[in-house]
């Protein structure tokens, strides 16, 4: 009996449930275990990173590794108004993002400032909410079956709660 040595499937084989970088292929793992590893170990552990004082007005919104132009960054998204207490604590950051990973992996941080747009956004929704159910109740008062006609404005009331 021959055996084919020129295929393309793997030689190994494994039973069984696989874990998902098992499946990739060799060259993806290669570009995840370099540059995606940093940024979701510092996402995963930024409340420890930051304590929780930076932790509610901060967070990694990217890493971009060293090359032969630049050095390796870590951009950080800060609210306005809090930037000076993220500088003033900036080499403590930097001191314990390298202290977790056990070598040196940011060089720089960048900060990046954002208003606080989940508070406007609410309000906006809030008032196209209304406007949307303005436009439904006039179509729900046209309905000329009473059973129909209560069942959607429950539904109405249901999708107002949420």
């Amino acid at each position: 009996m021959q055996f084919k040595k020129y295929t393309k499937q793997r030689s190994v084989s494994i039973q069984g449930l696989r874990s998902f970088k098992d499946t990739l292929p060799k060259n993806i793992k290669k570009v995840i275990n370099k540059k995606g590893h940093v940024y979701s170990e510092t996402l995963n552990n930024w409340k420890y990173l930051v304590g929780d004082n930076l932790f509610k007005i901060c967070y990694p919104k990217s890493f971009k590794s060293s090359n032969r132009f630049g050095l390796s960054t870590l951009v950080i998204m800060v609210k306005r108004g809090h930037e000076v207490d993220l500088e003033y604590s900036k080499k403590q950051v930097m001191d314990k993002i390298n202290g977790f990973f056990g070598y040196k992996v940011v060089e720089k941080l960048k900060f990046t400032s954002f208003e606080n747009e989940k508070e406007t956004l609410f309000k906006e929704d809030d008032q196209k909410l209304n406007v949307t159910n303005n436009k439904f109740q006039k179509k729900i008062n046209d309905v000329k079956n009473e059973k129909i006609k209560k069942s959607l404005i429950e539904l109405t009331k249901v999708f107002k709660e949420k």
